[in-house]
């Protein structure tokens, strides 16, 4: 019996899960991720009831009841390697048995829809709109600190790296497509690849005080194509939700509203309208 160690699973002194602050009991089997702590709130307050609230540092979650289906919403905060922390906790919790310290045999599947904000990169892509991510292609390096590659999308990956000339000190990017399954609740909503940036000014091609590295970063992703799959937006969360949870085997989906054309320089009027607008669109599919 292979008995995990208290340094790799750790638990508070009440046997939850050290991060989140949750036991198994905690959370529903369909999780709505949301990096901005504040809209775990908007999303709850749509629910008919809820049976639990936790906070622990900038992770938020509430659990409750629409339409007789029970959901979780969790914020967890910007970036990948926040994203590390909650899709591994959220895997042991329904996963692990805490008690014995050892893999249940049989697994039970999560489904994870990430709810962000995103900056367009194609001209033709309205500002207030929503894009379903079906390809996450990371710029981080998450998925290169794991032994699994089964689920990446070799060919894509080494496409853009040949397309954009990717610097050989920068991490090699990844990709990897949604779950079928979640993508089948919005046929009718805008899909493409999401690029997933390690950092929000450099990384994504910013400059303020420090010129980036790379200084054509948007025109090399806006040119780029694979199997009619545009380069669409950028964030900081998809790719490593996709590589991870997938890789634990659950199913994985990013819905973005976009809120600024980083071509057009178009930036929302209003975009908590347009956030609340996909929240209520995707508590009406879900549920």
């Amino acid at each position: 019996m292979n008995i995990i160690a208290e340094t790799e699973l750790i638990l508070t002194p009440e046997n939850k899960i050290y991060h989140l602050n949750l036991n198994k009991d905690e959370i529903a089997d369909t999780i709505i991720l949301v990096g901005d702590p504040e809209r775990v709130t908007i999303i709850s307050n749509k629910f008919d009831s809820i049976e639990h609230k936790t906070q622990n540092r900038e992770f938020i979650t509430h659990t409750g009841t629409l339409n007789g289906k029970r959901i979780s919403a969790i914020s967890t905060g910007i970036g990948t390697d926040n994203i590390d922390i909650v899709v591994n906790e959220l895997d042991a919790l329904v996963n692990i048995d805490f008690k014995t310290r050892t893999i249940n045999k049989k697994k039970k599947i999560l489904n994870l829809i990430r709810l962000g904000t995103s900056g367009a990169l194609q001209k033709d892509i309205e500002v207030d709109s929503f894009l379903v991510s079906f390809f996450g292609l990371g710029f981080d390096n998450i998925a290169h600190f794991y032994q699994t590659e089964e689920i990446i999308e070799h060919e894509m990956s080494n496409k853009y790296k040949q397309h954009a000339s990717w610097p050989e000190n920068l991490s090699h990017p990844y990709a990897v497509k949604a779950s079928d399954n979640l993508l089948s609740l919005f046929p009718d909503i805008k899909t493409g690849i999401t690029a997933t940036a390690p950092g929000f000014y450099g990384p994504q091609g910013r400059t303020l005080r420090l010129n980036p590295l790379i200084t054509n970063l948007h025109e090399k992703m806006e040119s780029f194509n694979f199997k009619e799959n545009r380069i669409t937006n950028f964030e900081m969360e998809t790719s490593a939700l996709y590589y991870l949870g997938q890789s634990l085997g659950h199913n994985t989906l990013t819905m973005c509203a976009i809120i600024a054309n980083r071509f057009t320089k178009e930036y929302s009027k209003n975009y908590k309208k347009t956030v609340e607008e996909m929240i209520i669109l995707v508590l009406k599919r879900i549920c």
